[in-house]
């Protein structure tokens, strides 16, 4: 299925084979197509998918998400001024649309990250998180 996704898969393959104008040209394609910078150098892990194709979505080029996530249309994971390290999603974790994940923090696995939340700090895993700031709502038990 095309979606963006399918384009960032090829060009991080070619980006990982030092083939960066290869990469670059799929950045650019999903750019025209889904209005989404979705930057060949960042690291999605398997399984993760896009809501409605990818849509909107701003990723940090150095950012880090693991396996199987789901990202909302129009969320934003990007770096913030100041700040050297972009954030790290963990693994199974929902972020829900309008979403911003920004600056140098780290998101635990197995979280949801409710609609239009700002997050600007560090979660644990297994919480679910809302708000602007964002704070934790619940804790997820297992």
């Amino acid at each position: 299925m095309m979606n963006a996704i399918f384009f960032y898969r090829i060009g991080n393959f070619f980006y990982k084979k030092k083939m960066k104008l290869v990469s670059k040209f799929f950045d650019a394609l999903i750019f025209l197509v889904y209005n989404s910078y979705i930057p060949s150098s960042c690291k999605i892990g398997k399984g993760t998918t896009f809501a409605y194709k990818g849509i909107s979505v701003v990723i940090h080029s150095r950012s880090s998400i693991g396996d199987n996530c789901m990202i909302g249309q129009g969320i934003t994971i990007g770096g913030k001024h100041g700040s050297l390290n972009p954030p790290i999603i963990g693994n199974n974790v929902y972020i829900a649309a309008g979403s911003r994940i920004i600056g140098d923090i780290e998101i635990g696995d197995n979280c949801i990250i409710g609609a239009n939340s700002v997050v600007n700090k560090s979660f644990n895993s297994n919480s679910v998180i809302a708000g602007v700031p964002a704070k934790i709502i619940r804790n997820i038990i297992e």
